[in-house]
């Protein structure tokens, strides 16, 4: 168990929370939740020593361990993969560091080979003559190939040492298990691989994501941080999500009698209970959510910003034709080739691969912002495109000291300061906010006015890659319901897995030799054994 005692932290007059209690219980996973700035990254310090809070403490039972996933990706550059593995438990690896160390000592002494005799039981009582090949399971399990398991992190790419300090936290099987985002950087399958993990841990996991999906699939509690103080509901994040609306909405109804709106909530417990068979931890969540108090579940405070994407005109029959498309690296390697496809009315394509360059490089080449080294690329005639890029920064760099007022009238047909205003309130800026510089923005305050952007040209064709990053629950949650509300087209690529299946209704995975095209919905593509024998042909055609 892990108890929180009347908790507060506050910098200079701002104050992040105050008298927080809490006990997290072993065979739980608390999901922690609030807007951005609201402190969720530094309450898991907290918890796990690396901060001081002002006021109270934390008490965990004597005996247990903690891990906690590293976010210093460039703490171990010198250290083998496996070893950094195997560091998670820091016991059983500082005893065979000093066992092997005497092994290796010509000039051991008796005494020294006495002392070896009984670290070497030390170890093996810790489960030490298995730590290796543990180690190499986890890897392998997270997609880190054998080929890799003895090199230096600092030969591995970023994505690679997000795996490896994730297989450092899990390793130990640790009472207490501390993620801050484990899913960033992780491909879609290596996601689900760790939500099955989670599911079947039988200890106390307490995660801050902004992945809806993953945060659905393993936790049984939400951790939120609201009105300067946090507390545990009972339920996923689609639970709290949805029973927050409700209720929030109920307060709004004063006409309606409380015995009413008692029966609305139970019915709504009733409904979510029956869905609960959807995640690994349905048995006991529907448990816990029968025997959930009414009066626990509060509205919440945030502010979702409105997003709605409204066509100008309506696109003809011609939408987007691309013949054998190819683009090579700077280095020569292909980033993709032979891309051919015909984009028909309606579809809302999600764009897949292993390669983020490759599809950041295809998406420029999309918006006609890169040249590719062949192919063709024609949209009809009636075609009028958005584009959100991943990197944003030359939209608000070299912009003088433009305010947001001024930056968002350059792409208004509407130049009335008070519109302006009004729109970007709808999009959070408030007040005083609108005559901050655009040069001075938030990466999450430049998505929301690159949505703005888009917002205002009115397309009926739009281009995302990586539309979520940088970006709240919140500003997620609005932006996914905008993009299935959408009726134009839509090519985006994401590593958020609910946005992907909710909106999608055709995938592409762009290889560097060719494509793989289907109508599969994305929970069923990733399912399907024949796309993953196409993919892996697809990929040793490259390597051959």
């Amino acid at each position: 168990m892990l108890t929180v005692h009347n908790l507060g932290l506050q910098y200079g007059k701002r104050v992040l929370f105050d008298e927080v209690n809490l006990k997290f219980t072993r065979g739980n996973c608390y999901g922690v939740i609030g807007a951005n700035g609201a402190g969720k990254s530094t309450f898991l310090k907290i918890l796990s020593g690396e901060i001081a809070a002002n006021r109270g403490g934390v008490d965990i039972e004597p005996g247990n361990r903690m891990a906690v996933l590293k976010q210093n990706h460039f703490e171990y550059e010198e250290e083998q993969v496996l070893d950094t593995v195997i560091m998670g438990h820091r016991e059983m690896y500082d005893i065979m560091v000093r066992k092997n160390a005497i092994y290796m000592d010509p000039d051991a002494t008796e005494a020294d080979g006495l002392l070896a005799a009984e670290l070497e039981n030390k170890f093996g009582e810790m489960g030490g003559w298995n730590a290796e090949s543990d180690a190499a399971e986890l890897l392998s399990n997270l997609g880190i190939h054998e080929s890799l398991h003895y090199r230096q992190m600092k030969d591995l790419s970023g994505g690679e040492k997000v795996k490896v300090l994730l297989a450092q936290s899990l390793f130990s099987n640790p009472d207490i298990l501390l993620l801050d985002e484990p899913t960033n950087d992780l491909d879609a399958e290596t996601v689900t691989w760790l939500a099955d993990f989670l599911a079947d841990f039988k200890n106390m996991v307490i995660v801050v994501s902004h992945d809806r999906y993953f945060l659905d699939m393993v936790c049984t509690h939400v951790v939120d941080i609201d009105f300067k103080r946090i507390k545990i509901f009972t339920g996923n994040y689609t639970f709290w999500y949805e029973s927050s609306l409700l209720m929030a909405q109920q307060m709004a109804n004063k006409n309606k009698k409380i015995e009413q709106k008692r029966k609305e909530m139970q019915e709504f417990i009733q409904r979510f209970s029956a869905n609960a068979s959807k995640s690994k931890q349905a048995t006991s969540r529907k448990k816990a959510l029968e025997k959930l108090n009414l009066e626990d579940i509060q509205p919440s405070s945030r502010k979702y910003p409105y997003i709605n994407f409204k066509m100008e005109r309506e696109p003809g029959d011609q939408i987007l034709k691309v013949e054998n498309l190819s683009l090579q690296g700077t280095d020569g390697t292909p980033l993709f080739a032979n891309v051919s496809f015909t984009m028909n009315k309606g579809e809302k394509i999600a764009l897949l691969g292993r390669n983020a360059t490759a599809l950041t490089a295809f998406f420029d080449v999309m918006a006609g912002k890169a040249q590719a080294d062949s192919g063709t690329i024609e949209f009809g005639k009636t075609i009028n495109v958005g584009y959100l890029p991943n990197e944003n920064d030359e939209y608000f760099t070299g912009k003088g000291d433009l305010d947001l007022i001024n930056w968002l009238r350059q792409y208004s047909e509407d130049p009335d300061e008070q519109f302006i205003r009004g729109f970007l309130g709808r999009m959070l800026f408030s007040g005083e906010e609108v005559l901050k510089k655009a040069s001075v923005l938030s990466g999450g305050e430049k998505v929301r006015c690159m949505l703005s952007k888009i917002m205002l040209t009115h397309p009926n064709f739009i281009l995302m890659d990586e539309p979520t990053n940088h970006l709240d629950l919140e500003s997620i949650t609005a932006l996914n319901n905008a993009m299935t509300d959408f009726k134009g087209n839509m090519i985006f690529t994401s590593h958020d897995h609910k946005l992907t299946e909710t909106v999608a209704n055709r995938i592409i995975e762009i290889t560097p030799n060719g494509i793989i095209d289907s109508l599969m919905n994305f929970d069923d593509y990733l399912r399907s054994d024949a796309i993953h024998a196409q993919r892996d042909e697809l990929y040793a055609s490259v390597t051959a």
